[in-house]
């Protein structure tokens, strides 16, 4: 019952009908395997399930899929369960400050996931689930992990997250800025914020005084903002990023907007090779660690994105050229970086601020006064800084 690794893979091991068994392992989010796992199906109460997995025990589930799904959210229900407070010292009671509600948010639902991630599911070589009333995601499988190796064991919790992720990929996101859908690939940050995408379809283009000048999207992600900025008439532009499922997710994106021929998608991390006109980065927008690689998206340890996209910026500049950093101030609000840490780094880079561009954000869980972090998300501001040499 002992995880191992065989070359760049691990394996989970366990007992099964007398016979000793494994599998590939696979995690999104580099989880190991746990160290002992046991069988399950709907014999199991959920008590003694959520018991086991916060022991850190694995349930490889048997029995029925939907069955299945339904001890998910049993375990789900356990872990949100608020724990009795106790009676707190006079100097304890005092206001938790906005960085550390963050950490100790960020430390439960991490806590959280561990625990939920322990309901396993298992694949067969083509990513088939053998299980009564399992759904076909093997497609969905295939999009994310690539061709099957042979059969693997994954969470469900997972799994349902993969299976949502090709629903968003087929269906598509309506961005009205560039006439079109954006299909996400599994793992690729979406546009489902669509507030920095107006941001950049609004704001007055810098003189593009040659023909020949051309625009950089830097971490290109899906590609919608390289989109947006040709359908604004940039003859040129290169996107780039440095993780092949962007890369692959911009092209295909690009290529179905007819936009293929307008915008050259690079592998590279942060700049390609010259200058342009226009310098567009979204870069994530916490300083804080990811714990999966969707989560790079928002998580920036130590900004070393947001560092080395203006460190470098000045020298990929044409004369008379400008730089948009789009970016969020939640990190202000949460305490992790304060707005003059911000614009010291402006000017130790050698830039001034020409113009900012603000908006709110619209989604759901800037009004939910139930999220521990409602204070911080509901002053949230989303700005489109014009940066020039200085």
């Amino acid at each position: 019952m002992l995880s191992s690794s065989v070359g760049a893979h691990q394996f989970v091991h366990w007992s099964e009908g007398g016979e000793a068994r494994s599998a590939r392992w696979r995690s999104e989010s580099g989880a190991p395997p746990a160290r002992r796992v046991v069988i399950a199906d709907e014999h199991m109460t959920a008590d003694d399930a959520y018991g086991l997995a916060c022991q850190g025990t694995a349930l490889l589930w048997r029995g029925d899929f939907q069955n299945a799904r339904q001890m998910l959210l049993a375990l789900a229900s356990r872990a949100d369960r608020q724990p009795r407070k106790p009676k707190k010292s006079a100097a304890s009671s005092m206001s938790t400050s906005p960085a550390e509600a963050f950490h100790l948010h960020r430390q439960a639902r991490s806590q959280r996931a561990r625990t939920l991630g322990m309901l396993l599911v298992p694949l067969d070589e083509d990513y088939g689930i053998p299980l009564r009333r399992a759904p076909d995601i093997r497609q969905a499988c295939a999009e994310a992990y690539g061709p099957g190796e042979g059969p693997s064991v994954a969470s469900l919790r997972s799994l349902l997250g993969l299976i949502g992720a090709h629903e968003w990929r087929t269906k598509g996101i309506e961005i009205a800025a560039i006439g079109g859908r954006i299909h996400p690939h599994y793992g690729v940050f979406a546009p489902i914020r669509r507030e920095y995408v107006d941001l950049v379809a609004t704001a007055p283009l810098p003189d593009f005084r040659s023909p020949y000048s051309l625009a950089f999207d830097i971490g290109t992600g899906t590609g919608v903002l390289a989109a947006v900025l040709a359908r604004r008439g940039i003859r040129r532009v290169v996107a780039t990023d440095r993780d092949p499922r962007a890369l692959a997710c911009a092209r295909e994106n690009l290529e179905r907007l007819g936009l293929a021929e307008q915008v050259e998608v690079v592998q590279t991390d942060l700049f390609p090779e010259g200058r342009a006109a226009l310098v567009v980065c979204n870069p994530p927008w916490v300083p804080a660690r990811p714990s999966s690689p969707i989560e790079r998206g928002i998580y920036d340890p130590e900004s070393r994105m947001l560092r080395g996209f203006l460190g470098a910026l000045p020298a990929h500049l044409e004369p008379g050229g400008e730089g948009w950093l789009i970016l969020s101030d939640l990190a202000e609000h949460l305490g992790l970086r304060p707005r003059s840490e911000l614009l010291a780094a402006f000017d130790a880079a050698g830039l001034k601020v020409v113009d900012r561009s603000d908006v709110r954000p619209k989604h759901p869980r800037a009004a939910d006064e139930t999220d521990p972090l409602h204070l911080a998300r509901a002053a949230e501001v989303t700005s489109l800084w014009r940066l020039a040499v200085s």
